[in-house]
């Protein structure tokens, strides 16, 4: 359960304090642009299984490997994309958790 709401926590709630708490002009749109980034979980569809609880994404999914980690951070130094490599780095911060959980 604890595995459970720190990883969806870190998905839903940490997304929508941080437009809250920093971005009060252009919030709804912040919000909805850091939820997004759980898009880049498309890429569960090309693994077998596509979903399996015992498994760390980080390094494992094509796009959670550690060099398009590299380029979401390098998104935060590029204005047009710097809320899209937050939300992108949350997603991962999320999934790196879980791994932390499951113990690999």
């Amino acid at each position: 359960m604890l595995r459970f709401i720190v990883h969806y926590g870190i998905h839903f709630a940490l997304p929508i304090a941080i437009g809250l708490l920093f971005f009060k002009e252009n919030r709804t749109r912040v919000i909805l642009i850091l939820l997004a980034a759980i898009l880049i979980d498309v890429d569960h569809l090309i693994a077998t299984p596509i979903f399996d609880p015992d498994r760390c994404s980080i390094n494992y999914h094509f796009l959670h490997q550690y060099w398009a980690i590299a380029v979401y951070g390098v998104f935060l130094f590029i204005k047009p994309l710097r809320i899209i490599g937050l939300g992108l780095l949350i997603h991962i911060l999320a999934d790196w958790s879980d791994c932390l959980l499951i113990g690999t």
